[in-house]
């Protein structure tokens, strides 16, 4: 608006041209506009997604989380077979592996079924975590699948591999790095008690108890 004076005194006010008033919305818009650039230009950039990284673990700790698993299957779940699998992003060494599987009976339930831990991010590995396989019949008088306490198990695949690794171990593992080492833990019914197999390929296989730790014999 612009005000008119007159000489007597009087005045009023009028209006502002129309261009003027479509000058001036579209410099407080401008104005507008250009706070927020500066605003979003202030804004830190978002931090870079972090890449998932292999994860490896022992054994006994790999089957604590799939015997809790189990557990919720079947009260009575006991395990009968441990065992790691090797994968394009782990060789199995120092008793750790991104791949564990665990085999589970239940005599309530007369089923088996089995749960894999992965921690792999290999293409063909199965999903992070802990997945349950299939469950299948389940017979107590079937020696591969007789079930044993977990209470037996207090040796740990790591103490098993440091065991093994005196007994043979270092020497392949010198003599061909890249060689893959998996752990098979079960009950041996002629001994009755529970062993770690440590597995060098082909080239050996080194019995540890699973309860003690000590050296048991070399298999192959």
């Amino acid at each position: 608006m612009k005000r008119i004076l007159f000489h007597n005194g009087g005045a009023f006010d009028q209006p502002c041209a129309p261009n003027k008033l479509a000058t001036r919305f579209l410099a407080a818009a401008l104005l507008v506009s250009l706070a927020g650039c500066s605003s979003e230009s202030n804004k830190p950039a978002p931090p870079p997604k972090e890449e998932p990284k292999t994860e490896l673990l022992t054994g006994r700790i790999a089957f604590q989380k799939m015997f809790a698993a189990a557990r919720g299957w079947a009260r009575d779940a006991q395990p009968y077979r441990i065992e790691s699998y090797i994968t394009a992003d782990a060789k199995g060494h120092d008793g750790k592996a991104a791949l564990w599987r665990a085999s589970f009976g239940s005599p309530s339930m007369r089923a088996t079924k089995p749960w894999v831990w992965s921690g792999s991010i290999a293409p063909d590995a199965p999903s992070r975590g802990v997945n349950p396989g299939t469950e299948d019949s389940y017979s107590p008088a079937n020696a591969s699948t007789k079930i044993f306490d977990s209470l037996f198990l207090k040796v740990d695949s790591d103490q098993a591999f440091t065991t093994a690794q005196k007994h043979g171990g270092d020497k392949v593992l010198e003599q061909a790095p890249d060689t893959p080492v998996t752990y098979v833990c079960d009950w041996n019914h002629n001994t009755n008690e529970l062993v770690w197999h440590v597995i060098y390929g082909p080239k050996l296989r080194v019995a540890v108890s699973a309860s003690t730790g000590e050296f048991l014999r070399v298999e192959k």
